[in-house]
């Protein structure tokens, strides 16, 4: 019943995970508030960080969830026009890991039906952005939306690879 990052209690006040510590088990959830700012990456690092210490995930999957947390986290912050925070959660899934995302009072907008983006085109044909959603898409197992009263949920499914 101790933040295995920082050895802290009930709930951690000392390290960057913000979880409310229970015990170590696959069901353990750790939720993070973001600010709709770049500037938050740092913290999302170390909370990942926390997460991997505190869960029972295999370490190779963490470079991967960085990249899919940040590449998320960046096209939310820039396109969608909101005043309110970020909620990202990371919980244990059988041999992976759940990311969900919840944004709230925005527009509807599901990654699965965003337009194909053309990996084979000259660069100079093709025109800017769709590129992180794509490479999202690829590297994820499953991915699925919930849109609901202008709250956005995105939860991305990530499994170990033998």
């Amino acid at each position: 019943r101790f933040c295995r990052s920082c050895g802290a209690g009930r709930r951690c006040h000392y390290c960057t995970c913000e979880a409310i510590v229970g015990a170590m088990n696959p069901l353990y959830k750790q939720r993070l508030s973001l600010e709709r700012s770049i500037d938050e990456l740092p913290r999302i690092v170390a909370f990942t960080e926390a997460f991997f210490k505190a869960a029972d995930v295999q370490e190779k999957l963490r470079f991967t969830v960085d990249l899919l947390i940040e590449e998320v986290f960046v096209n939310l912050v820039k396109y969608n026009v909101s005043t309110h925070k970020i909620l990202l959660e990371l919980t244990p899934f059988g041999h992976g890991v759940k990311l969900r995302f919840t944004d709230f009072d925005v527009d509807k907008f599901d990654p699965r039906d965003a337009p194909q983006v053309d990996i084979e085109a000259p660069l100079s044909e093709r025109t800017p952005g769709g590129l992180g959603v794509y490479l999202s898409l690829k590297i994820a197992d499953h991915i699925d939306y919930e849109y609901n009263k202008r709250t956005s949920q995105l939860t991305i499914t990530l499994l170990e690879k033998s």
